[in-house]
């Protein structure tokens, strides 16, 4: 006869193994991801210190060539003194294209360095709040990530308010501007806050020329959104 030895097959984990079953991944420590953004937002910090210096600098260095630009053409400064010279040359390039947009809107050429030092504020005003923004979406990006489903579902919250805060200001600087309210952005601002402002305008009058469904609109988003984030 033939002897047949059958060797028991061992799995891992079983307890007559000898051998452990393998330990089951770590969790995520709370807080991981907001330390780990930490050295992160230390740069963007840097940066935007460094832009928030180079812009209240090129404000200043501006505005100082707009008023030389300005008493030239106003006639309170010779053309051809230095400083006239000085600054047609630096500020030039900057007051030229914007003075073309005054002068085609029916605006006085005099006027055109104001304007561009108004430009140049504004645009670096956004361009500050921006970086803020970004800075914020960055922490509450880590945060949504250290606090699991709960986190993630009020960060979807918070963006969805947000598109729909952002589209209410659009309509109302479209409307200011008198720019047609069905081309490019603005017409998908209109489609996202006309199913909350047609509502409210059938029961809320105008006051004179002012549209106030915007502002009530905001109100009730803000109520709206506060109502969810403690449901969460």
């Amino acid at each position: 006869m033939v002897a047949i030895t059958v060797t028991p097959t061992i799995l891992p984990g079983d307890p007559h193994s000898g051998h452990s079953p393998p330990a089951p991944a770590p969790p995520v420590p709370p807080g991981q991801y907001l330390s780990g953004v930490d050295s992160l937002l230390w740069l963007f910090d840097g940066a935007l210190g460094v832009a928030r210096l180079a812009f209240f600098s090129g404000a200043v260095v501006t505005g100082a060539l707009c008023a030389v630009e300005w008493g030239v053409r106003s006639r309170r400064l010779s053309p051809f003194s230095p400083p006239a010279k000085l600054a047609r040359q630096l500020a030039g390039p900057l007051i030229g294209p914007v003075e073309r947009r005054v002068v085609r809107a029916g605006g006085s050429a005099a006027s055109a360095p104001w304007w561009t030092l108004a430009a140049f504020v504004i645009g670096g005003v956004i361009v500050l709040s921006a970086l803020d923004f970004v800075r914020g979406q960055l922490m509450g990006v880590a945060w949504a990530l250290d606090n699991g489903m709960r986190g993630i579902t009020r960060l979807a919250l918070s963006w969805t308010f947000g598109v729909l805060y952002l589209a209410l200001l659009t309509r109302v600087i479209a409307s200011w501007l008198q720019v047609n309210p069905y081309r490019g952005l603005v017409r998908i601002a209109t489609a996202l806050t006309d199913p909350l402002l047609l509502p409210i305008r059938s029961v809320l009058p105008t006051l004179g020329m002012i549209d106030l469904s915007p502002i009530a609109a905001y109100f009730l988003l803000r109520l709206l959104e506060s109502f969810l984030i403690r449901l969460i």
